[in-house]
């Protein structure tokens, strides 16, 4: 019984892979040992400054174990040590007794740093340092905050930069800038109006009311990638083979731009997938294909689309070019047995309003639209219906 409570005390950090351990601790080694050796080489062997305060390992462990945490950005480290170091130093004259000075340090110093929306948990650290650093605080006065510390704070944020983007962790994590609607209208994207939205967590933590040491935007991307994980997981027996249509028609390479353009008219098709005589998938071709290719041809982007495509055929735009000089090559494939959550992402953000289905030989055998999808979904309870199919 006694051990299970013990047990209870122990942090569930999640799963860390030891890769990821080493990574985090290898940067730390080599954060503090340049901060320490840089600043020797411009404050020289004879100087009362210390070289390295003792703060900096802690600044370290956030810096490079949990970089994406709000408390670890660059105004986090720089404004969060040097504001607690000019609230150390100011207790430090103010306040005889280095005791009571330290608390009230500690108390101010975290005050301020949530002023200046700099929370930085070694900045307590660094304000006992400046009450209790001895002769050489008193030496140097409210210079300690620039150095070592604003120093010392400068130096390891800048090999945290680097090693964070040399190892694959994108650092710093800035704050998202809001992208406009792509059909220009004040409309969020699809994905943000269905299930829970950033604004729904903003709620949720606000009554909370306390400080969770993760991003928003991060912390809101891992519940929607979960619930993106748990519908694949509920709609696994629904693929790309259910749903898609098989009776493509497909065109060449070498197919002209005006023959296409007719097919896509006469038949009213938005796009048309573009394969090799044995039936390979290599691009597709959609109306905006030919939008596009116009508008590069005559540097004319202001024109709206319609205008652009009609006064490009009026100056010269040949209707007999191969459409392999216009399609969209490489376009995202998707296998007979994929299922159809994973097309979630590609039909909701990626501008796309189909995905070609291929063989294990690149050979095309469907095509699934936003219209399959949503027709799919629409039909009623997916682990239903894929348990009656099984029946």
């Amino acid at each position: 019984m006694v051990r299970q409570h013990l047990l209870r005390l122990i942090p569930d950090l999640g799963h860390v892979s030891a890769q990821e351990q080493a990574r985090a601790s290898l940067g730390a080694l080599i954060g503090i040992a340049v901060t320490g050796f840089a600043t020797l080489l411009v404050l020289g062997p004879d100087t009362i400054v210390p070289l390295l305060v003792a703060p900096m390992g802690a600044s370290a462990v956030l810096l490079f174990a949990v970089p994406s945490s709000p408390l670890a950005q660059p105004w986090s480290i720089l404004g969060g040590n040097v504001s607690a170091a000019l609230v150390g130093i100011a207790c430090r004259l103010a306040i005889p007794e280095p005791l009571v000075a330290a608390a009230v340090a500690v108390c101010l110093a975290i005050a301020v740093m949530f002023l200046l929306r700099c929370l930085h948990p070694p900045g307590g650290a660094v304000a006992v340092t400046a009450v209790l650093a001895g002769p050489s605080a008193d030496a140097l006065g409210f210079f300690f905050a620039i150095v070592p510390i604003g120093l010392n704070s400068a130096l390891l944020l800048a090999v945290a930069l680097a090693y964070n983007r040399a190892t694959g962790r994108r650092y710093p994590h800035l704050r998202p800038v809001k992208t406009p609607s792509a059909h220009g209208t004040a409309d969020p994207a699809p994905r943000e109006r269905t299930g829970f939205t950033l604004a729904d967590l903003d709620a949720v933590l606000k009554r909370q009311d306390k400080v969770v040491d993760i991003d928003r935007t991060d912390l809101m991307a891992i519940l929607t990638t979960a619930e993106d994980e748990a519908y694949r997981r509920r709609s696994r027996d629904l693929t790309c083979a259910d749903v898609m249509s098989r009776d493509v028609v497909t065109i060449a390479p070498s197919t002209t731009i005006g023959e296409a353009w007719h097919i896509i008219q006469d038949r009213n098709f938005s796009v048309l997938p573009v394969t090799t005589e044995d039936h390979k998938l290599v691009a597709m071709l959609s109306r905006d294909n030919f939008v596009e290719a116009v508008g590069r041809g005559l540097r004319r982007p202001s024109l709206r689309p319609a205008g652009r495509l009609a006064h490009g055929f009026a100056r010269g735009f040949s209707t007999q070019m191969a459409v392999e000089r216009i399609v969209t090559k490489n376009p995202p494939k998707a296998y007979r047995d994929t299922a159809i959550a994973e097309l979630v992402p590609y039909l909701a953000t990626a501008r796309l309003h189909h995905v070609a289905v291929v063989d294990e030989t690149d050979r095309l055998i469907g095509l699934v639209t936003q219209t399959d999808l949503v027709l799919a979904l629409f039909k009623g309870d997916i682990g239903g219906e894929a348990a009656g199919r099984a029946a």
